[in-house]
């Protein structure tokens, strides 16, 4: 394993330990929202790249930053109606 890729794969991993420390820090469910998303854009983000700096142009590459970007999209999706529900449950209307 080349040194980058470790040093990506260990960013993914920090990226969860930061998340997790600040779903702890963070006092409102809206709040701690905000650390699944920066897991799943930097954490996916070091995979991906991880994953092409080891096969390069291969489908394998191909279909991993694929599944990011579907992950990135429904992800976004879906905090926005959690969003939208916390909203409503705590009585504000828009």
């Amino acid at each position: 394993m080349s040194v980058l890729v470790g040093l990506c794969l260990a960013l993914a991993m920090l990226s969860a330990w930061v998340a997790a420390l600040a779903l702890w820090r963070l006092t409102t469910p809206l709040q701690r929202l905000h650390t699944v998303t920066f897991v799943n854009v930097a954490g996916g983000a070091a995979i991906v790249l991880a994953t092409w700096l080891t096969d390069g142009l291969t489908p394998r590459a191909l279909k991993c930053t694929a599944i990011w970007l579907a992950t990135l999209l429904v992800g976004a999706l879906l905090s926005h109606v959690t969003g939208h529900a916390l909203h409503i449950r705590d009585g504000e209307r828009r």
